[in-house]
């Protein structure tokens, strides 16, 4: 008799999409296994040891929010933290740690093995067990039993029988049976990696490719598409001469990702250490691992942080390049998959961009207790040799080891417009896809889908309602309804010029847009919704403050009277919320204005002017090295003085100035807001037939067979669908119906 195993819900992965899947999935209540090859791989940066970014860090922010899990682990092992964009407006701000390699793994491992409801396992899992369901029968479906009761919503056309997957198939013979089924593969299906004309089958170098289960995932008879990623060499930092380098420091008052991250400092405070006591270290949250000093005010990582170096290749790196180009798989023919448009190798930029005499990268240490680096913008397939004299062309360089050499991996991947806004793939009941194998690039972007999907396979099977996010209201749902409406042909990546609607869209405003959704699917505990409603609290005060204070434009800063050209008249008497839209002035030169208007305010506020002060509102941590060099002492004494915030109460200020500022701006997106929800409010039924509808040209009939969008908004955001177009089916779908009753 074969060994058999039952659970609610199974991941399949443990990388960044698996391991929120398998996070969101056993916080909901739901017993969870998540399957991996090696258990010490778990959350395993193949590529740049780093999170966030432009418009990534967006991502990271919104998970967190929800109540993800990756925000929390980078900042408890991020080693250089930076702001970027910050020369520019609010709305593209976007969060970056760099973060040690290892520690991520750890912590990540920690916090799984921690969780209730949810256990780990290593295995290779090789097919999936798809069933008939009958939705007469009411039998073994939830989304049967769901379906049965209400018309299908999903595009997938009626049937009395549907195919649903119900577990797994192990290479060592076990049985899994499961309720849901989330698939995260990453690079792993049929993976085959390049390196000059050297090529051999692996989902990443030193780790078997899943060919069964790719080969198994064929036979379900989704569409399918080949997609090629890459990585750089990585470096011996001994070997490197680090004077010819310029360096490049984080902010030395970071931010972090995790909106629970700075509130994990008052509760460990108020609790006296309680986690530390009363939980084993191995079965931490990831809030417990992340507690930080507040020292001056300013939030500090627990890791020591580190200095990263810019540098550039030289005329005889392009030499090199040029000249074995044609040894290169992406130009042999050898590799026949589609790499990331944004993120090309470094032979590519160089056929690309000809004209450039010179290319930019970054030597990133990979960790504290290693001498790996990795060199951020040198993507290459390149043969070992060629790669190797193209690092020693560098200056700095001519000596340094190489540990690793970059490669280029080609895998399968299905076509996302097989899947419904909840990751659920269409034609199979009970299977949700996330991350790469989607068709997406990036730890990021794998980790909110993995996320939703974790999220909609646990209302699934508890028989709830569907949890999804339109283009409106987050990063998170541009990048699914982009895929499951679009499709893509190369690996896709997140850009905050992706979104209609980027100045609602912001990082800082990310909790006030999900946490309470978060809180209501059971992902957000007491103390974080506490910590939430008591920042929203302040945002209020704050607001109301500015409405009410006035300008005495005797005690405004030397540099700003200056900025006002003449008018120092025409502000006085103006309150500050006046004030500040104008364009010369921001909140962090009026703050030591409000100082005692603040602690007046009682509690609200005691957070904000504590730290304003520089007061260590925590002690508790011992054992830490000094962060002297990450904090600023403020002074408030003088009228006119200008202090630096504390980037914490800076950013949280910036939540109240930008909706200020920029009010006819969130006005006028708020009223488009509301004209795009109303589109996505006209439902397209599972039964209505593209190929009637005359009018529409074969080639749109096809594509909107294929994708069969939900909605008419859905719809009007397919490639080569027109606004005629969408009129024509709007139309139809009453010309269909009343034939139906009929």
């Amino acid at each position: 008799m074969s060994f058999t195993e039952q659970f609610d819900v199974v991941v399949v992965g443990a990388g960044h999409a698996g391991c929120e899947a398998a996070m969101a999935s056993a916080r909901m209540g739901l017993r969870t296994a998540i399957f991996t090859l090696n258990l010490d791989l778990i959350a395993q940066m193949s590529c740049n040891p780093a999170i966030g970014g432009i418009a990534k860090g967006h991502l990271v922010r919104e998970v967190d929010a929800l109540g993800g899990v990756m925000g929390e682990v980078a900042d408890a092992t991020g080693i250089q933290f930076r702001l970027l964009n910050t020369s520019r407006g609010p709305a593209v701000w976007s969060p970056r740690a760099q973060c040690d390699k290892a520690l991520y793994r750890v912590k990540m491992r920690e916090v799984l093995e921690g969780q209730k409801n949810l256990f780990i396992k290593q295995a290779e899992v090789v097919d999936l067990i798809v069933e008939d369901v009958s939705e007469e029968s009411g039998r073994a479906s939830h989304d049967a039993h769901l379906s049965a009761m209400k018309p299908r919503e999903d595009g997938a056309p009626d049937s009395l029988v549907r195919k649903a997957v119900r577990g797994l198939k192990l290479r060592d013979g076990r049985t899994i049976h499961a309720a849901a089924t989330i698939v995260t593969t990453g690079t792993f299906l049929n993976g085959l990696i390049h390196c000059g004309e050297q090529q051999y089958t692996a989902g990443r170098s030193g780790e078997p490719a899943s060919v069964l289960l790719g080969e198994a995932l064929k036979r379900l008879g989704l569409r399918e598409c080949r997609l090629k990623t890459g990585t750089p060499p990585r470096l011996d930092g001994r070997t490197i001469d680090w004077s010819k380098f310029e360096e490049q420091p984080g902010d030395s008052d970071p931010t972090p990702f995790s909106f629970r991250s700075l509130g994990a400092r008052s509760a460990d405070a108020e609790e006296g250490g309680r986690a530390s006591h009363d939980t084993p270290p191995f079965a931490r949250s990831a809030k417990d691992g992340a507690r930080a000093v507040v020292a001056g005010g300013a939030w500090v990582p627990e890791l020591r942080q580190i200095v990263c170096h810019v540098a550039h290749t030289t005329e005889e790196t392009l030499r090199l390049i040029r000249e074995n180009v044609h040894r290169s798989p992406m130009y042999t023919g050898q590799i026949a998959a589609i790499g990331p448009r944004y993120c090309p190798s470094i032979e590519d930029k160089i056929v690309r961009f000809p004209e450039k005499t010179r290319h930019q990268f970054f030597l990133e240490p990979e960790g504290l207790n290693t001498h790996e680096v990795y060199i951020n913008g040198m993507s290459t397939s390149l043969p070992m040799e060629v790669q190797a004299a193209m690092v020693h062309s560098i200056p700095g360089l001519e000596n340094a080891e190489m540990l690793r050499p970059g490669y280029a991996i080609e895998y399968d991947a299905i076509d996302p417009t097989e899947l419904d806004r909840t990751l659920r793939v269409k034609s199979f009941d009970g299977l949700y896809l996330a991350g790469q194998i989607n068709g997406t690039s990036g730890y990021e972007e794998a980790a909110c889908q993995g996320l939703m999907a974790g999220i909609n396979a646990a209302l699934a099977v508890k028989g709830e309602e569907a949890f999804t996010l339109d283009r409106t209201e987050a990063y998170t749902g541009i990048l699914i309804d982009d895929l499951i409406s679009k499709g893509t042909n190369e690996p896709y990546r997140m850009f905050t010029s992706r979104a209609e609607f980027r100045l609602h869209l912001r990082i800082d405003n990310a909790d006030s847009r999900l946490t309470p959704h978060g809180r209501r699917l059971g992902l957000i505990d007491d103390d974080a919704w506490a910590e939430y409603e008591a920042k929203q609290a302040r945002a209020a005060a704050f607001e109301k403050l500015l409405n009410v204070a006035r300008v005495r434009v005797e005690e405004l800063p030397a540099e700003l009277l200056a900025r006002l050209d003449g008018d120092a008249a025409g502000v006085r008497g103006q309150t500050f919320a006046q004030f500040l839209k104008r364009p010369e002035v921001s909140v962090e030169e009026i703050a030591p204005l409000l100082r005692d208007r603040l602690a007046e305010n009682g509690e609200v506020f005691s957070g904000w002017v504590a730290a304003m002060d520089g007061i260590l509102l925590d002690r508790r941590e011992s054992g830490r090295a000094s962060h002297d060099a990450h904090t600023s002492e403020s002074m408030y004494g003088a009228p006119g003085s200008v202090a630096r915030l504390p980037a914490w109460v800076r950013n949280e200020m910036k939540t109240v100035e930008t909706e200020i500022k920029y009010s006819g701006y969130l006005d006028q997106q708020r009223r488009s807001m509301e004209k795009m929800r109303r589109a996505e409010k006209r439902a397209i039924p599972g039964w209505f037939d593209y190929s009637a509808v005359s009018g529409l040209s074969s080639e749109m009939k096809q594509t909107l067979s294929r994708v069969r969008p939900l909605t008419l908004g859905q719809a009007s955001r397919i490639a080569g669908v027109t606004p005629a177009a969408v009129s024509l089916i709007h139309v139809y779908i009453e010309i269909q119906g009343r034939a139906r009753v009929a």
